[in-house]
């Protein structure tokens, strides 16, 4: 498989639009014409990752930290990255990061984490977007034109949910109309009652658009006087953003929980909270996630699983009457999704996860019975 083709499956998995405006995700180094075999899939971009994958042949390493962000202007070998980067392209493997579009993508990193604990999603912590102002259209048309008036009616905006176009919904049924005196019916005689086979299409469209699409609608329409009908959705459709909120398949203790989470990831985890408290709705954000506390605090879950919590921060969250907090780590929480890749990639591939954490806090020590 070229390395171009990978890519696209990897942006379609993980969109670059929804990456911040700060961050560098895509391919940081390598040929798109290249072919590509063997994938190593890691959080982190290390000298023992790079080891790792030249030792078994990769032609490319997908990682979720981008290895050159702030402040990089050169990958001279004397430099520690660049010393990287010259070793991978001397070595026939490219590097490709997926960041903040991964931790937003649905599947991407704030998934696998739900997952690695047993969560049920029912949304993210944050929306990326306010909700989009959406109408549901109705249109009778004779079935023969039915198509045409579909058409246009998309090519005017309408049909579009998320990633798919063309959306529309049909059934065919009996209409009736009675044309008067000064009408011209396109069917039908003035005066008369006329009854005809007619298609019912439905289908959305941003509210934005209903002026472009009733345009579309009444150019590609047989009738003189189309029969429609609009009605304003409540809502509207919007991606979804940081974090993933859900729930447990039973309570259970904060502490008990917290153990939970460290055998899941097979990371260390620490709490803060009451530890008798019952734990069943979660919220969950791979990474540091100190700058959700306000938005989970306003959701009503029971506790908060996150990387990188501080002092200050957490304790004035606790004194505000915030959810339970679990600090699993950076590394921690955003290593399941190596798994996900993985798994999005071995039907084509052969594709090995980095097991070995990157976590640079290699040394840990509890205080002594007697200290």
């Amino acid at each position: 498989m070229k390395l171009a083709e990978v890519i696209e499956m990897l942006d379609q998995a993980y969109p670059p639009r929804l990456a911040e405006g700060w961050d560098s995700v895509g391919l940081v180094c390598g040929d798109p014409a290249a072919e590509v075999e063997r994938v190593l899939v890691c959080v982190d971009v290390t000298g023992d990752v790079v080891d790792a994958a030249l030792a078994r042949g990769a032609q490319l390493i997908i990682a979720h930290h981008p290895l050159l962000l702030r402040g990089v202007d050169t990958v001279a070998a004397s430099t520690p990255k660049g010393a990287l980067i010259h070793r991978l392209i001397r070595g026939g493997c490219a590097l490709f990061t997926a960041h903040t579009n991964a931790d937003r993508a649905r599947g991407g990193v704030n998934d696998a984490l739900a997952a690695a604990l047993g969560l049920t999603v029912t949304g993210p912590v944050e929306y990326l977007d306010t909700p989009l102002p959406l109408d549901r259209w109705g249109v009778m048309v004779p079935p023969a034109q039915a198509d045409e008036v579909l058409t246009a009616m998309f090519e005017a905006g309408a049909g579009e949910v998320g990633e798919y176009s063309e959306c529309a919904w049909r059934v065919d049924g009996a209409g009736q109309f009675r044309p008067g005196a000064s009408a011209d019916p396109a069917i039908g005689t003035t005066g008369e009652l006329t009854r005809v086979t007619e298609t019912r299409a439905e289908l959305v469209a941003a509210r934005g658009r209903r002026s472009e699409v009733l345009a579309a609608l009444r150019a590609a329409h047989p009738y003189e006087e189309p029969a429609h009908d609009v009605i304003e959705l409540v809502g509207g459709d919007r991606e979804w953003g940081l974090g993933r909120v859900g729930t447990l398949p039973e309570p259970m203790s904060l502490t008990a929980f917290t153990q939970h989470v460290a055998n899941a990831l097979g990371a260390p985890a620490r709490a803060a909270g009451d530890p008798d408290a019952q734990i069943r709705t979660v919220a969950v954000c791979g990474g540091a996630g100190d700058s959700l506390l306000g938005a989970v605090a306003r959701l009503g879950v029971d506790a908060y699983v996150t990387g990188d919590l501080r002092h200050h921060p957490v304790d004035e969250h606790l004194r505000a009457g915030g959810p339970a907090l679990i600090d699993a780590g950076h590394w921690g929480t955003e290593f399941p999704w190596c798994a996900a890749v993985a798994e999005l990639l071995w039907p084509f591939l052969d594709v090995a996860v980095h097991e070995l954490p990157t976590d640079p806090f290699t040394v840990r020590a509890a205080p002594a019975a007697d200290a």
